[in-house]
């Protein structure tokens, strides 16, 4: 059973639109974050003259489904988001719209210790594949000793677990049921059933599971070549997993997933195999029993007040 943990959280101006700092007991990192309009405050910071790893983060023009993102590192914050607040024909960027940077609260993190962090997390992000990143490829940095590296896979999880609670979820890595996973996954996907979708006319069908809060349509499953409802905006995140090769061309006149994808909830997954707007509450139906999604969750939340009630 994965072992529960503390973040205290401080909205530093008192509002929940403002600065605010986040940390997770036992860890000395430090996260500061803040949107681009209170720049000016958050350079003032202590945190900000340090150094540390930060994150530019924004809308992408071409793909609201996935923020872009600049990650980099620096021996005094401060001083390079000063230059990236710039506008761009004078060496800024213009996209981010929020900026998060994480230090050391015992200020430890040396140059050597950022520039490995930050390649790790170049190469993090690129495989989950969850924002655009600006900076391209990752530059492998491996001037550290061991000892140190294990500190700094160390320090990247805490970061990785820190930042979805934030609202930054382009590191969170999506769990892959067919894959070998941890034991903690392994025990939920032991109590998880696999849900069925059948389109029976279009000779379709999709496998699913919900793991750790996420519906993820299987590897193989069927999916319709195209999408025909032009009106709704999953649209979007069709074409999306058409253009990222997630949707393949099954040969058979449909799609298929050529690995295993997350979703938010059971609607879109539903959708992204009807190839319209879909329900995914009634489409999913448990393997074996054709019980519905919401009738399963239903029993799931009636089984679990009876055992608080006796």
């Amino acid at each position: 059973m994965t072992q529960g943990r503390s973040i205290r959280l401080f909205l530093v101006d008192g509002t929940p639109n403002g600065l605010l700092t986040a940390e997770i007991m036992n860890w000395t990192g430090h996260v500061l974050t803040g949107p681009r309009s209170k720049l000016s405050e958050l350079v003032q910071r202590p945190e900000c003259g340090r150094t540390g790893i930060y994150f530019l983060v924004g809308p992408d023009p071409d793909n609201s489904l996935r923020p872009l993102v600049y990650i980099g590192e620096s021996d005094d914050v401060s001083t390079r988001l000063k230059q990236h607040n710039r506008p761009e024909d004078k060496g800024g960027k213009d996209f981010w719209e929020k900026v998060c940077l994480v230090t050391s609260k015992d200020q430890n993190l040396t140059k050597a210790h950022v520039k490995y962090l930050e390649s790790l997390l170049i190469q993090n992000a690129g495989h989950v594949g969850r924002c655009k990143l600006i900076n391209g490829t990752a530059h492998e940095y491996i001037n550290l000793p061991e000892s140190d590296r294990a500190d700094m896979a160390f320090f990247v999880e805490q970061i990785r677990t820190v930042l979805p609670v934030l609202g930054f979820g382009f590191l969170r890595e999506t769990h892959r049921p067919s894959q070998p996973e941890k034991a903690s996954v392994k025990a939920s996907l032991s109590t998880a059933p696999r849900f069925r979708m059948e389109i029976k006319r279009d000779n379709i069908t999709a496998l699913a599971q919900e793991v750790d809060g996420e519906f993820v349509v299987l590897e193989g499953s069927q999916a319709r070549f195209e999408w025909t409802d032009h009106k709704h905006n999953y649209r979007t995140l069709f074409k999306q997993l058409c253009d990222e090769d997630i949707l393949v061309d099954n040969g058979d006149g449909n799609r298929r997933f050529a690995t295993d994808y997350a979703f938010g909830s059971p609607s879109p997954a539903a959708a992204m195999v009807a190839g319209r707007a879909a329900n995914g509450r009634k489409d999913w139906k448990v393997e074996g029993s054709g019980q519905t999604y919401s009738e399963w969750q239903d029993q799931q939340v009636s089984i679990a007040v009876n055992e608080v009630s006796e």
